[in-house]
């Protein structure tokens, strides 16, 4: 292997996806303790603060700092773009975490419902626990809900075979997976108000075939970048989904960052591709790689596991009879074996991300 190529992959090997905290924090006893006592300490699956990155000794970090990440900013506002509600944890839910971890303010942004994704009998369960729901708190009139649930009932059983469903069962479908993903953000650590429902309404026409992007998919996408306006952003590079959703997702983002690439913000600002769900990035692509440790790996599991309506057999498998968990796991120890057997250090798995210029798309990434 050409030593130079090694030096290569090999700085792109980072713990620290935001960027190492300054050195000013990791020399000053004084300046640790200052940052404990200010930052919120993480919930759900993330359970150690930032500091407790630089104070432990754990062999999987590499403390390296990739010379494509920007040390400058710490903490980073981070934006990760999710285009089904489910993408974010299973293409990168151990670098979300880890960011999560080390301080950083993360948002979420999930562009698309996801509602034609959801089994009829999902939503009869979840109909039929509304009721139950509203009955034992005694919240309202229960006839009610239950003349609702059986009107849910009936549409489905009465939909033929490739008949849309009804703009109430779609409402209903939509919100089961809201709900999982909100779920799974707060697992991750994030914080309820950091995590945004775009709904773009290129999605929305309740069959496989979506509606042609428009104004208002861009404007929706401009909208967010500059209320968060984010050091960070992440966003979907596999482009093999089936219906093409991932790909009009990605375009709306790269529209609206034509809109802001000379805003001042945005000169601070880094976009990151990710893969997983469909594919994997090339190792001659790659610019940074998140590895992971067991423990790590399985967290990000924990929060694949919270979309359980796409648990075990989901609507749009593709091609792959894999779960979604098993694709990404595979996907990301393969990754780490690569790295392995190019003499780099032995990881349990590993997450890939590509760096997008938006000034230079042409040359930057291949999608």
């Amino acid at each position: 292997l050409n030593i130079n190529l090694f030096r290569e992959l090999q700085a792109t090997i980072t713990g620290w996806p935001g960027g190492k905290p300054p050195k000013t924090i990791l020399n000053s006893s004084q300046e640790l303790r200052g940052v404990k006592e200010h930052l919120p300490h993480p919930t759900g699956a993330s359970t150690r603060l930032p500091t407790d990155y630089i104070l432990s000794d754990q062999k999987y970090i590499t403390p390296g700092i990739n010379p494509c990440i920007d040390p400058e900013v710490y903490p980073k506002t981070v934006l990760i773009f999710s285009p089904h509600p489910d993408d974010d944890v299973i293409s990168m839910g151990g670098t979300l975490i880890r960011l999560v971890e080390q301080g950083h303010d993360v948002h979420v942004a999930y562009q698309t419902s996801g509602d034609i994704a959801v089994w009829d009998d999902d939503v009869k369960r979840f109909s039929n626990f509304v009721t139950e729901f509203v009955k034992n708190f005694k919240l309202g009139d229960v006839k009610a809900f239950e003349n609702h649930e059986n009107d849910v009932e009936r549409s489905i059983d009465n939909k033929k075979i490739g008949e849309m469903d009804t703009q109430q069962v779609m409402q209903i479908k939509g919100l089961i997976r809201l709900t999982e993903a909100r779920a799974a953000a707060r697992y991750c650590g994030v914080q309820k108000g950091n995590i945004h429902f775009l709904q773009l309404p290129f999605y929305e026409s309740g069959t496989v075939k979506k509606k042609p992007l428009s104004e208002e998919d861009t404007k929706i996408v401009y909208d967010i970048l500059e209320r968060i306006k984010p050091h960070q952003i992440y966003a979907a590079g596999d482009l093999s989904d089936p219906h093409g959703t991932h790909r009009q997702c990605l375009i709306a983002i790269i529209n609206a960052l034509e809109r802001v690439k000379d805003h001042k913000w945005f000169n601070k600002c880094q976009v990151w591709l990710y893969r997983g769900a469909w594919q994997e990035w090339d190792p001659e692509d790659i610019d940074m790689v998140i590895p992971m440790s067991p423990q790590e790996l399985l967290q990000k599991r924990y929060a694949i596991f919270k979309h359980q309506s796409q648990k075990d057999t989901a609507p749009f498998p593709g091609s792959d009879p894999r779960e979604f968990w098993q694709r990404s796991e595979d996907r990301n120890k393969s990754t780490a074996k690569l790295y392995d057997k190019l003499g780099l250090p032995e990881y349990e798995a590993c997450e890939a991300f590509v760096l997008f210029n938006i000034k230079d798309k042409e040359n930057s990434v291949p999608l």
